[in-house]
């Protein structure tokens, strides 16, 4: 398994760097099931901090990207499941996909429930406000 920074996914997807995207394109299609990339949650998270920050995607082309890396046979996306219902979450929402993700870690692990002091978060992602 090969572990691919943000950067490498992103010059992927987007293909706006000629000589990084020619490279990221060659070692992405190198990739198979049996020595598959690795897509941490933190490079999830990043990834949509600059899909939306720098290249202005919208939320629902951002869904669609992380969907198409969760259903390629050739990358192993960490905590997969998590992502997912942290995706749909986002996607029936208005919080961040990072709160989204946080939240459903949390459920995931056995948490009664997740904490915070940002409103938003609590009421869009559904987590209790610290009282």
């Amino acid at each position: 398994m090969i572990g691919l920074d943000t950067n490498v996914i992103v010059r992927y997807i987007a293909q706006d760097d000629i000589k990084q995207s020619r490279k990221a394109s060659e070692l992405v299609e190198s990739l198979s099931e049996e020595t598959p990339g690795f897509i941490s949650l933190v490079a999830m998270v990043e990834l949509v901090w600059v899909m939306q920050g720098c290249y202005k995607a919208s939320k629902d082309e951002t869904i669609a990207v992380l969907d198409r890396l969760l259903r390629v046979n050739a990358l192993h996306v960490e905590n997969a499941a998590v992502v997912t219902k942290a995706i749909r979450l986002y996607a029936n929402s208005n919080a961040d996909f990072a709160d989204c993700l946080i939240e459903r870690s949390g459920s995931h692990a056995a948490c009664s429930h997740t904490v915070t002091f940002d409103g938003k978060a609590a009421k869009m992602a559904g987590m209790q406000l610290v009282q």
